[in-house]
């Protein structure tokens, strides 16, 4: 088991990642002085039907404990789940020294921290990832749940007590879910260093190998990128904005799609190709684009922009996204890789790059 610790202005709080590391939770919670006075699990209908008794099984016996179970993926994060949620909790008569406990993947988690950050005032809660994916979600505190108009528009900064990330839960993960994580990890690597970038696609050469031995202690330097960053900007007034590169195209097709279509993992692949491609147009970025893209073929991602879909119902959202100054969509660019900078973006080159990749051109 490792254990990484993630500093904030707001907490200082662990990280542990490892195999079989559940029963760390059961001390953690025995440990808290003065005791919870209830636990309320929050997972999804998925999770629930693979992984529930096993996390029951790690939690005190003498603590009262309730389960709400809420729709498998995005539909976790709409106004009616959370005001479900919030209701569930009162119904059950949580209070300000009880805890909530995230069990899932980054929209549990999302849904979850947000439910604990409004819950009368804000109260404790724990992450408890089982996707790749929440490798990246469930650190630094960012609890959200969505919007018609656009992801991720209703949230707050609140950071968890601490993270059990058990990567023996992974083995369950459909490969559409190991890609999905997966493009995070490949974002960490990206706006970080070189070296990782070229490990990551050295390891895992195609879409068979994501699932290895190799993935925990990648996983773990994927926690120590966001770390580093969230360290030295919490609340996204500066540099924390890199952490969303590939996010701000990405986020607008997850919304057109209404967070279905698409995985999160799945376009924000496509919306990283689409800031490579306007890092090489604006920036002057160095880089073997074509390599990449082969590689990313052959762990199974598509990243050309949906035929279907035009860049007049596409740019409205991007002009929705949090970043956005004046309507003005931000974008996380490279001037090389491991050296992120945000960046405005000329509509016209926005639009022209969008035809590109939707054509299947790259440069």
């Amino acid at each position: 088991m490792e254990k990484i610790i993630i500093k904030t202005e707001s907490k200082t709080y662990p990280v542990y990642i490892g195999d079989a590391i559940l029963p760390e939770l059961r001390t953690f919670l025995v440990n808290k002085k003065p005791l919870y006075t209830k636990l309320m699990v929050v997972t999804d209908q998925h999770v629930h039907d693979l992984h529930l008794k096993t996390l029951l099984s790690h939690l005190p016996n003498e603590m009262d404990t309730v389960v709400y179970t809420t729709p498998n993926g995005e539909e976790a994060k709409s106004f009616k789940v959370f005001e479900d949620c919030i209701s569930f909790a009162l119904e059950h008569h949580l209070d300000r020294r009880s805890c909530i406990l995230a069990f899932g993947g980054g929209a549990v988690g999302d849904l979850a921290g947000f439910v604990a950050a409004t819950f009368m005032r804000g109260i404790d809660f724990i992450q408890i990832p089982t996707t790749i994916l929440a490798h990246d979600s469930a650190v630094g505190g960012k609890v959200a749940i969505n919007h018609p108009l656009g992801k991720n528009l209703v949230g707050n900064f609140y950071q968890p007590e601490l993270v059990i990330y058990d990567t023996n839960l992974l083995t369950s993960l459909s490969p559409l879910q190991l890609r999905s994580g997966f493009a995070e990890l490949i974002k960490h690597a990206l706006i970080s260093d070189e070296n990782f970038l070229k490990e990551i696609m050295r390891e895992v050469p195609d879409g068979k190998s994501i699932l290895s031995d190799k993935l925990p202690n990648m996983l773990m330097r994927g926690i120590e990128v966001k770390a580093s960053v969230v360290r030295q900007d919490e609340k996204e007034s500066g540099i924390r904005a890199y952490l969303n590169f590939g996010h701000t195209l990405g986020h607008a097709l997850e919304a057109n799609g209404g967070f279905h279509k698409l995985t999160h993992g799945e376009a924000v692949m496509i919306g990283m190709v689409y800031a490579l491609i306007l890092s090489k147009k604006k920036l002057d970025l160095r880089f073997d684009l074509n390599s990449f893209i082969a590689w990313i073929e052959a762990l199974g991602y598509q990243w050309n922009i949906p035929s279907t879909l035009s860049f007049d119902e596409i740019y409205p959202i991007m002009q929705h996204d949090k970043k956005s100054v004046a309507q003005h969509p931000q974008f996380v660019l490279l001037e090389e890789v491991g050296k992120p900078l945000l960046s405005e973006v000329d509509e016209r080159l926005l639009r022209e790059t969008f035809q590109q990749l939707k054509s299947g051109g790259i440069i």
